[in-house]
């Protein structure tokens, strides 16, 4: 038995686009699939959760229990990864204090924050992290294990922490070398 969907299967779950070599497990939980775009060469492993406007660019792995919530829009662009047991949110309930949380509460009395989640080329965003609305991961940065990405983060750079702070540079040009070793 396999555990990625075939394509007459991949089919059948309704997604907006899909390309080729697209494995997604049986075990992943697809939300909204008629707003779900997936590139090429996509891997998405076992108990991921992948909801909202979603959108996955080219040679791209979700790795094993990640949550993408997309209502807000998530954009992972080529050559990026999200290791496992990762959060991305596009939205938030407001904890600012001044009102009430959570999907049973009405709507009046909430305040939802939406914001679009981008994750440019070559980036990867390590085990265990979580990103919040509005963030974008600029060209090939990294972000360490168990990180908060509360912010924008800067190109070539690794980042990691509560929340996410700046370690060093990445070298941009061994990278997009290897990039073009691989085509």
């Amino acid at each position: 038995m396999n555990s990625f969907y075939n394509k007459e299967e991949l089919l059948s779950l309704g997604l907006k686009t899909f390309g080729d070599n697209v494995l997604i497990s049986k075990k992943a939980s697809i939300y909204s699939p008629e707003e779900i775009v997936v590139g090429n060469n996509v891997r998405i492993d076992d108990f991921c959760i992948l909801s909202g406007k979603i959108t996955l660019g080219n040679n791209i792995h979700i790795s094993a229990y990640c949550a993408l919530y997309g209502r807000g829009g998530i954009i992972i662009d080529d050559y990026s990864g999200i290791s496992a047991r990762t959060t991305i949110y596009s939205l938030s309930d407001d904890f600012s204090g001044d009102c009430l949380i959570g999907v049973m509460v009405p709507e009046k009395f909430r305040k939802v924050i939406y914001a679009e989640v981008k994750i440019e080329k070559y980036c990867q965003v390590g085990s265990h992290s979580i990103v919040l609305p509005g963030v974008n991961l600029s060209e090939g940065c990294v972000v360490g294990a168990a990180s908060l990405v509360n912010k924008s983060l800067e190109e070539w750079t690794i980042y990691a922490g509560v929340p996410a702070k700046r370690i060093k540079q990445r070298n941009r040009d061994a990278i997009l070398n290897l990039i073009k070793n691989l085509k």
